[in-house]
């Protein structure tokens, strides 16, 4: 199987984990297991983010596979550390378990091991690749962390105050 046909099959396996998500309420499994203060709008816009990025990565592949082991080292990081192992630590259900063990892990071993197969990467290249995945991950979450603080905020702390129009 070629790098493209794998980054194409990568951008489907996370459109149904978005399905899954959403069909089994990740924001409030996620409020209430990870305590991320995420609400629908977050997880729509993020996820959006995630279908442009994965629809550039497949179309990169041929030309640019670091794009195509980038988003495949995404999958990995979200499946087992937001999904894999809070299921594990707590025994809840987490909405993207399912699909992150079915698709997510198969998907991306596939193309790590296609990757090293056919020299589009070498081992150097895989660690660069999770970890533009991992800073793909953390960035929202960061977002998240942060737009509660003072500094971040558009509107007035003091609640007498009117906002600013």
């Amino acid at each position: 199987m070629t790098l493209s046909t794998l980054a194409w099959l990568g951008m489907a396996a996370y459109a149904a984990h978005i399905l899954e998500e959403y069909t089994f309420d990740w924001r409030g499994w996620s409020q209430s297991t990870l305590g991320l203060p995420v609400q629908w709008n977050d997880f729509y816009v993020t996820n959006a983010v995630v279908i442009s990025l994965g629809i550039a990565q497949a179309m990169l592949a041929p030309t640019l596979p670091l794009a195509a082991i980038a988003f495949s080292g995404l999958m990995f990081i979200n499946g087992v550390f937001m999904h894999i192992f809070p299921f594990l630590r707590t025994g809840r259900f987490s909405p993207g378990v399912i699909t992150s063990v079915l698709l997510f892990l198969p998907q991306s071993i596939a193309m790590f091991h296609g990757a090293l197969k056919t020299g589009a990467a070498s081992i150097a290249t895989l660690l660069f690749g999770f970890l533009i995945g991992a800073a793909a991950l953390a960035f929202p979450i960061g977002m998240l962390m942060l737009r509660s603080r003072p500094y971040f905020r558009q509107t007035p702390v003091d609640s007498n105050m009117e906002p600013l129009s």
